[in-house]
């Protein structure tokens, strides 16, 4: 029998206490946080009290994960999806989305419905039609990322939040372990255009599956990792068939997994990997989302995202506790973090519809990367700690050169979060002056602001076709270059 950790208990009754309020809640909870074992609890007790239950979820290693922390619980259930003997009268089910969907006015209705991955939930989806076959049942979703890549809201699916533990608090107790984190020079992501959000798959596995790049992945993985069982996150299963070849040659045990390979094949891959018979696995979306494979010490990203959601669910993969190791190591060759911050940096949800600039925002500063020896630091930081590399006051092209991974200071870079946001939310002279700044340089940081918020503004006036996160990222004097050019332009 699981017994629940503490802030499982607090989590579900968070949840109980929204259900007595609202029709469908949404539990946020990190990656190892235990969200299949507090839903599979909710669900045991549900079905004590003679409810019907459906538990969905989209993939069929995590229908099994279900399936089996279900039977720790004791719990009977069937199984409804494709190949499977549907079982009548059961009171609780682990379903497939997609099989369900599509025989939706077949399939039986619920007084409780659990959505794994819930960050899929929205009108008109897959799981939304799941969600409105039980129009009149409670509902809960359970995430790690309540984030979009095209920015829709969860409010359509979802009356309200509850937020579980962070994944600060989950390592200071012992239920997720530290990491390491290591920042390469990166790809050059030249030409690689966007479709949906993110970037073109095709252009990007030409991008990032070269010798460069995944040569230095095994040297790096050699030289920091030394032969720990480790995933690696790419672009494509043509790409993580690349990978793991180059894997091999340099003398690792290395398969990759994908979701064409027949169920027992797959099976036996992860089987092999979980057993520690191979050093790495790798895949493109397969072992992204929700699967718990024990045993991950290294999570290496190939892959460049512009979805916050997919760097947390991939880099979270190895925060898991295994024997034998006191912290993961994130060997991130894709740059992620220095787009979306630390793994464990405090983030603000939301189930609103948000802009690009507004999704998962930190709760502190990200991290910079040098462009002469690619150390990568706290972007408070104005000159490498390196180096000496100082950037420069306007965008500019610079050379890459061969260079090392370099640990970030993740430390540094908490202990300077609460400062940076403080001066980042005080938007008045006093508030800025109660934080120790003079009233001239409260002054002058309020001037400033206001001046390259006028820029911004102007810039979006004269091209409005450029998106505002570029707009957003711009320095003053580079916003300053860019309307003289316009202005010019346009005479």
């Amino acid at each position: 029998m699981i017994v629940l950790r503490d802030y499982q208990q607090v989590a579900i009754a968070g949840v109980r206490e929204q259900l007595a309020v609202v029709d469908k809640t949404l539990l946020v909870s990190p990656t190892g946080s235990g969200k299949t074992i507090m839903f599979s609890y909710i669900a045991s007790r549900a079905a004590q009290r003679g409810k019907t239950v459906g538990v969905f979820a989209h993939r069929a290693e995590l229908l099994n994960q279900v399936s089996e922390t279900l039977k720790k619980f004791n719990v009977p259930h069937g199984i409804i999806a494709a190949g499977r003997t549907f079982v009548p009268r059961m009171n609780v089910y682990v379903i497939s989305a997609q099989t369900y969907a599509s025989r939706a006015d077949r399939m039986p209705v619920f007084d409780l419905g659990i959505v794994d991955e819930a960050h899929h939930c929205t009108d008109g989806s897959t799981w939304g039609k799941c969600m409105a076959r039980s129009p009149h049942a409670k509902w809960i979703g359970v995430t790690a990322t309540p984030e979009r890549l095209d920015g829709r809201g969860l409010r359509e699916s979802f009356d309200s939040m509850v937020l579980g533990p962070s994944v600060r608090s989950l390592i200071d107790i012992g239920a997720l372990c530290d990491y390491r984190l290591f920042a390469p020079p990166g790809v050059d992501l030249t030409g690689v255009h966007t479709v949906a959000g993110d970037f073109n798959r095709g252009e990007l596995a030409a991008a990032v599956d070269r010798p460069s790049v995944t040569g230095d992945a095994v040297k790096h993985y050699t030289q920091h990792i030394k032969g720990a069982p480790s995933v690696v996150f790419c672009v494509s299963v043509a790409h993580a068939e690349h990978v793991a070849a180059e894997f091999r040659a340099a003398g690792y045990a290395a398969a990759s997994v994908d979701g064409k390979l027949d169920m027992a094949e797959r099976g036996r891959r992860m089987g092999d990997f979980a057993a520690g018979r191979l050093n790495i696995l790798t895949a493109a979306d397969l072992i992204s989302e929700g699967l718990d494979i024990p045993g991950i010490h290294g999570a290496i990203l190939l892959r460049p995202t512009k979805s916050l959601g997919l760097y947390i669910q991939q880099v979270g993969r190895a925060l898991r506790p295994a024997l034998g190791k006191d912290r993961a190591i994130i060997m991130d060759h894709a740059g992620n973090a220095g787009v979306h911050g630390l793994p464990d940096q405090a983030r603000e949800w939301s189930l609103d519809a948000r802009s690009r600039s507004k999704r998962g925002k930190l709760e502190g500063p990200g991290v910079r990367q040098c462009e002469r020896c690619f150390c990568a630091f706290e972007a408070t930081k104005h000159e490498c700690p390196e180096c000496g590399w100082t950037p420069a006051p306007s965008i500019r092209s610079v050379d890459k050169v061969d260079g090392e991974l370099t640990e970030v200071d993740t430390a540094a870079v908490r202990k300077l979060a609460p400062q940076v946001v403080a001066q980042a939310s005080a938007r008045s002279l006093e508030k800025l002056m109660e934080l120790g700044h003079s009233k001239g340089r409260a002054m002058h940081i309020i001037s400033a602001r206001e001046e390259k918020e006028a820029m911004q503004r102007k810039l979006m006036s004269l091209a409005p076709e450029i998106p505002w996160r570029e707009v957003k990222e711009l320095k003053p004097k580079a916003l300053r270059e860019w309307i003289e050019r316009l202005e010019g332009e346009a005479a």
